[in-house]
């Protein structure tokens, strides 16, 4: 399996500037191409850490996450990653080693790892390797819910979890890594595939927010009124009741790392 992660890099002069980016009211379509050196942040209480932002939440637009590329140098890391005592926390691994200690348990990771941390946990991350470290890093403030207990830490794996096929199809599957029926959790972030010609064979309009990074193959994807063709390490961000669809292109396994918001009421009040 591959993961892609933000290329880096500038572009010399000879690049014509002219590029398929788009921000509109209904989604944003973030191209790997745009994900460069000069657009990253350091981040307060990391070392030898930039990271690509490519979500937060906005007023009228997708308001309950964030969303980073993370890189990390050897040697580098945090020991207070996370400055809201309310976040939990999703990260998944693309390549490199990772270090994570949570709540004093240590915890190896590598390509296609993934770690769930709970809110009010105590985190620790560095990279012990000798190459960079490259993560995906999702952020959502914790919403209780009467009844209903915190969820507990998790370590595992993209390798350690079986796809679940979709009904009547076998060419589109979902990687759970929470169980759907455990209401504890608000949020869920999945792995989505498609094989070669697989689609999403209705435009799905719904209550949930979506980040959707794209980690392997090709595919025209519907976005609002659009059909946009994404391809390794493109982003994009949808806000509530944006319409999507999907067509896998290429010969090899269309997948992405998809966010949503679940399970909770929504506000009656902003």
């Amino acid at each position: 399996m591959t993961y892609a992660f933000p290329p880096g890099g500038l572009p010399d002069q000879s690049v014509s500037p002219v590029g398929r980016a788009v921000f509109t009211t209904a989604y944003a379509f973030i191209p790997a191409i745009t994900q460069r050196d000069i657009v990253t942040s350091a981040l307060p209480g990391w070392t030898g850490t930039r990271a690509w932002i490519l979500a937060r939440p906005l007023t009228g637009f997708a308001e309950t996450f964030a969303q980073y590329a993370v890189e990390v140098a050897p040697g580098g890391g945090s020991d207070r990653p996370e400055p809201d005592s309310g976040a939990q926390a999703v990260l998944f691994v693309t390549s490199g080693e990772m270090h994570l200690k949570i709540d004093g348990l240590d915890h190896a990771l590598s390509d296609g790892g993934y770690a769930y941390i709970a809110p009010g946990a105590i985190w620790q991350l560095t990279n012990p390797g000798q190459t960079p470290l490259q993560f995906h890093w999702i952020r959502k403030r914790f919403t209780p819910a009467p009844g209903l207990d915190t969820p507990e830490t998790f370590v595992t794996s993209d390798r350690a979890v079986a796809p679940t096929m979709m009904p009547n199809t076998d060419k589109w599957a979902t990687t759970r890594f929470v169980d759907p029926g455990d209401l504890r959790h608000d949020m869920h972030a999945n792995i989505v595939t498609f094989q070669p010609g697989g689609r999403i064979p209705f435009a799905e309009t719904h209550v949930m927010e979506h980040g959707l990074y794209v980690l392997q193959g090709t595919a025209r994807y519907l976005l609002n009124q659009d059909w946009v063709d994404v391809g390794p390490g493109d982003f994009m961000w949808l806000r509530a009741f944006c319409p999507q669809a999907c067509e896998a292109t290429g010969d090899e396994p269309f997948r992405y790392l998809l966010y949503k918001d679940v399970n909770r009421h929504p506000a009656l009040t902003l």
